[in-house]
């Protein structure tokens, strides 16, 4: 998009940072403590609605123990950099100065005791500290690059993001239908626009358009961190336990987790099948082993010698210390077993109990897909780490122009990791911006 504006009527900023979320306002504040001049530009009407919504409102915002395995993309070293220099005791020091209470759950989950609130107010009191300027309801209209000025990279021209009641009024009092358009120049441009989950709150797909006109290249985006849905007889059976949660593994040809799952009135949720979606591709089967503390056919097998006049049913129930709820229990037999539900186990053969246990420790489901970005906690994919600097996070392709958080293909964990690798590479791109 082309314009005919001198440099006189553009506002100059050392740094512009699209998006004022995790990311982009901890690189925001980062920058400004240097005694940068940044401006925050965000769509929305208010600053880090992710971050509010985020932990059931209590925000996760890191972990106790961060590590590389605990995020994927397609160059698996790309957040090593980041997360060294920039590691959670980091940011669980600024949540302390700031005196907000905080606990641990578990596997190292940290989260506030009040509210989410609490993180986002420190965030943008550090960034007022700092003298960052925030501007919400600024939509981007153009970004390019520009020629001869010294002291600017990129020019933006925004509009005001209008509310459907502003726009009702607008067009009842006036029959102008273009709004005036506002022109910023910086020497750094930051993009940190989070990805496509959770569309309600203004995800958008601003951040990987951007990525592209400028030479990038991007890896498929797909929901993650996000519950799994079934069709057919599966999904009647899943849809009618809504509401039972029970410890299982959850497992794939590539990775395993010993979490709580939950049954809801879509499909299945919980830890374990969250943490599984980041590794599933669609069409793949996953396994459940619903039983995880004991081997099923064993005592089976072990029962029918010894109580050989006990039903499954009742074996299932006394020999796991009911670790499967009752109405599961009722549900699976109807499922597994109903033709023999009746039966002593004297009289039902090995080779049936053997399948039944290897069913009951590895239930083999296909989903057929997952609740979509509507759900989602994050974003699998993004722009491809490989054109990006780990160090800096600048673009390998365009100078001056950088990526952060989500909009990298860098997915982290359930568990405070995607909040982590927001805050290290905003860290280290508001070192050098």
């Amino acid at each position: 998009m082309s314009n005919h504006r001198n440099a006189s009527q553009y506002t100059h900023y050392d740094v512009i940072i699209i998006g004022a979320g995790a990311s982009g306002l901890y690189c925001a504040l980062t920058a400004g403590r240097r005694g940068r001049r940044v401006l925050v530009l965000d769509h929305a009407n208010k600053a880090g609605k992710k971050i509010l919504m985020s932990g059931g409102g209590r925000c996760n915002f890191t972990n106790y123990y961060v590590e590389p395995e605990h995020f994927i993309g397609a160059n698996q070293h790309f957040c090593k950099s980041a997360l060294s220099r920039y590691p959670s005791w980091e940011f669980i020091g600024m949540v302390a100065a700031h005196k907000i209470p905080y606990h641990e759950r578990e596997h190292g989950q940290l989260f506030c005791d009040d509210s989410a609130q609490d993180i986002l107010t420190m965030l943008l009191a550090e960034c007022t500290a700092a003298g960052v300027q925030v501007k919400l309801n600024a939509q981007i209209d153009s970004v390019q690059t520009v020629e001869n000025d010294k002291n600017a990279k990129f020019e933006l021209l925004t509009t005001k993001q209008l509310s459907k009641k502003e726009k009702q009024e607008r067009k009842e009092s006036t029959n102008q239908t273009t709004l005036p358009q506002t022109g910023y120049r910086c020497e750094s441009l930051v993009v940190a626009t989070g990805g496509l989950s959770i569309p309600t709150m203004g995800a958008s797909g601003l951040g990987y358009e951007l990525a592209q006109q400028f030479g990038h290249t991007l890896i498929a985006t797909d929901a993650s961190l996000v519950p799994f849905t079934f069709t057919d007889k599966t999904g009647e059976l899943i849809r009618a336990l809504a509401g039972i949660s029970l410890p299982v593994i959850a497992s794939n040809e590539r990775i395993s987790f010993k979490l709580p799952m939950l049954f809801t009135h879509r499909g299945l949720s919980g830890p374990a099948m969250l943490q599984l979606s980041n590794y599933w591709h669609t069409g793949e089967t996953i396994n459940i082993n619903l039983l995880p503390e004991v081997d099923v056919t064993d005592i089976l097998l072990t029962r029918k010698k010894s109580h050989p006049r006990q039903l499954i049913r009742t074996v299932l129930a006394e020999n796991t210390d009911n670790a499967l709820p009752k109405k599961l229990l009722a549900a699976l037999q109807t499922h597994l077993w109903d033709d023999i539900k009746d039966t002593e186990l004297a009289n039902i053969k090995d080779e049936r109990l053997i399948e039944l246990g290897a069913t009951l420790n590895g239930w083999q489901l296909k989903p057929s897909g997952t609740e979509g970005y509507r759900t989602a906690e994050v974003t699998r994919g993004g722009v491809k780490t490989d054109e990006v600097s780990s160090k800096t996070m600048q673009s390998n392709l365009q100078d001056g122009l950088y990526f952060i958080g989500e909009v990298l293909d860098v997915t982290g964990w359930l568990g405070g990791y995607n909040f982590q690798w927001a805050w290290a590479s905003g860290f280290v791109c508001g070192e050098v911006v």
